[in-house]
């Protein structure tokens, strides 16, 4: 058995145990949160210590364009990439053995590349670091199971279930719903086993074929890099039964859409102690400066925590999304709740984020959010005690893609957590997808206008 092999988790050195190890993935997560890499026979894996890949692969846009970047002179210079052995991961629906492994990314100097969105997140648990806490995640995905489509123009649909129905919306936590597509959760309950993740539970949503899986606790790098992962095994168990799963904001009219809850807590690194709660069990003013700090800051970052032009129809009053920054106790109606846990367990839930963003990015602005909150030791709003929904008069919260980039331009804060070079580089990839959708006539424009204006 090779040395590298050695290195990894057990449950990668279980799979790989008395076969013949074929390939292994050398992956990066892009800014869309989409795995680019290599594919590479194991033996020459084995061999080697690094590999490269150009910078420029952080500025392709979602459609497949690239940004120019102000102030780049394009001579797409080599980044240096090294495996990091604690992510390897099974990938168990190929056909040979194949290990995934994602990979750290450093310039040519030996830095860690800016840009790249796990190294973003890693800046901002630095910053954490530097004061002494520990950043806690618990995230909760949700995404369709849809039929398969290969037409665009053609309206999304759920999938057919074991009755021969498509499945129902409306339908939430029902567990006849989730037996309806059971062939599908039961390949990506052996995906995830295979491949040493731990799921917490399986829920049925609100929309049709709409599905919700909660992960455990823990530090906030290794969830980004399980969410990572759970999108991609989500996919292959989904098309091993002839459909689709999709992360879309909101693919289909008229149903829910797709969030990506983070309830966050921090730990004291040296007593490991909740800073939320203090030692006779009460809410701590840092408790309070998180939530103010996500109250304040967030329409900063919503370019990231809802990131394409389909993100903002997510957003729509009494439509299981919440609309505002709005916090209190278990209240499902406002974009920051309070679970019921007890004193060790008290954490925020962050409503906001579409299950589409880029995880590494969504969790580093969630908690530049709360950092910045802390450091400023702002206090939040008072507690909504009712149905945040009513607040005719709103938060300011951007409304289209394109008045979030403005917001994100304008937080010179936020910038300086999740550093100046990805915010450059993010800024103008987001941009020109913004662009690219306003050249786009829609069905909509072309019923309604193109005789009636």
């Amino acid at each position: 058995m090779p040395d590298w092999i050695e290195k990894l988790p057990q449950a990668a050195r279980d799979y790989v145990a008395g076969r013949a190890l074929d390939e292994v993935e050398c992956i990066v997560p892009d800014l869309a949160g989409v795995a680019r890499g290599k594919a590479m026979p194991a033996s020459k894996f084995a061999t080697q210590k690094r590999f490269f890949l150009p910078n420029t692969i952080f500025q392709q846009t979602i459609t497949g364009d690239w940004a120019q970047v102000p102030g780049d002179n394009y001579t797409e210079p080599d980044m240096i990439l090294r495996p990091d052995y604690a992510t390897a991961s099974a990938a168990p629906w190929t056909t040979d053995i194949t290990l995934q492994v994602i990979h750290d990314v450093f310039d040519q100097a030996g830095e860690f590349y800016p840009v790249a969105p796990r190294n973003v997140l890693r800046r901002v648990i630095s910053l954490y670091a530097e004061k002494g806490w520990q950043p806690i995640v618990a995230p909760e995905m949700e995404f369709y199971l849809v039929a398969r489509n290969i037409d665009p123009a053609k309206p999304i649909e759920p999938p057919m279930g074991r009755t021969g129905r498509r499945a129902a919306g409306r339908q939430a936590y029902s567990m006849s719903a989730v037996d309806e597509y059971g062939p599908v959760i039961d390949a990506i309950y052996r995906f995830a086993e295979v491949q040493g993740f731990e799921i917490e539970g399986i829920t049925q949503e609100g929309g049709a074929g709409q599905v919700e899986i909660n992960l455990q606790h823990g530090a906030a790098l290794q969830r980004a890099d399980e969410i990572f992962y759970f999108k991609r095994l989500i996919r292959e168990a989904a098309l091993r039964h002839d459909s689709f799963a999709t992360f879309m904001a909101k693919p289909i009219e008229g149903e829910p859409g797709s969030a990506m809850h983070m309830h966050h807590s921090v730990l004291d690194t040296g007593t490991g102690r909740n800073i939320f709660s203090d030692e006779s069990g009460r809410e701590t003013p840092a408790f309070r400066h998180f939530i103010a700090g996500l109250q304040t800051h967030m329409p900063a970052v919503m370019a990231i925590l809802a990131p394409y032009v389909n993100s903002y129809r997510r957003y729509v009053r009494d439509f299981a999304a919440p609309i505002n920054l709005e916090w209190g106790r278990d209240n499902r109606t406002t974009g920051l709740r309070v679970p019921v846990a007890d004193a060790h367990s008290r954490r925020v839930e962050n409503r906001l984020a579409g299950m589409d963003c880029n995880p590494y990015l969504g969790i580093a602005a969630s908690l530049a959010c709360g950092y910045l909150g802390l450091i400023e030791e702002r206090e939040p709003r008072a507690e909504c005690v009712g149905n945040a929904y009513r607040d005719e008069d709103g938060d300011e919260l951007p409304e289209t893609l394109g008045s979030a980039l403005d917001f994100f331009e304008e937080s010179e804060a936020v910038r300086a957590v999740l550093g100046e070079r990805f915010c450059s580089v993010y800024e103008s990839v987001k941009q020109l997808e913004y662009t690219e959708f306003l050249q786009v006539i829609s069905p909509w424009e072309r019923e309604h206008l193109l005789l009636n204006v």
